[in-house]
């Protein structure tokens, strides 16, 4: 109760419509980044192949190219799904499925593309030092990314549910 005996109020006061229409929202706004960055990187990789450079990869870096291309092509996929879900369900009434499907999709893209980087630097460190380190340091880059996009989140979101 707040001092002049009111319940205190956690939230929004609005319709699940108009949740829905601003989770979209903010759904959309987050998406153009990690879309964005799954497409430069996807372009980038597609052009490797086409260098001169390339035809001189032993068998294990084509095959971690082959790897990362397809895991940028998924990631890219992914990211852009929840566009193709409006365009194709605007005007159904399914906006709160659109959101729930859309942000399933945009953390299957996100994951998606933590690897797709990961493959990239370790094909690019590997052909560039042609040592193990290569590894190591790839590995490093995605358990920083498991730090900054899952263990952080998580560790908020457990201090703010307590808090309550």
């Amino acid at each position: 109760m707040t001092a002049d005996g009111a319940p205190v109020r956690h939230g929004r006061d609005e319709s699940a419509e108009e949740r829905a229409d601003r989770r979209w929202v903010e759904m959309l706004q987050e998406v153009r980044v990690a879309q964005t960055g799954a497409q430069i990187l996807f372009g980038f990789l597609l052009s490797v192949a086409f260098t001169p450079r390339f035809r001189q990869l032993g068998a294990f870096d084509k095959d971690v190219y082959v790897v990362t291309v397809v895991l940028g092509a998924l990631a890219t996929g992914a990211l852009i799904a929840p566009v193709a879900f409006h365009r194709f369900l605007e005007g159904h009434h399914l906006k709160p499925q659109l959101v729930t499907a859309g942000a399933r999709l945009i953390t299957v893209g996100v994951v998606l593309l933590a690897l797709t980087v990961g493959c990239a630097l370790m094909l690019l460190l590997h052909v560039a030092t042609g040592s193990a380190v290569a590894y190591v340091i790839a590995g490093a880059v995605l358990v920083w990314f498991a730090v900054c996009w899952w263990l952080i989140p998580s560790l908020l979101l457990r201090r703010g549910e307590r808090g309550r």
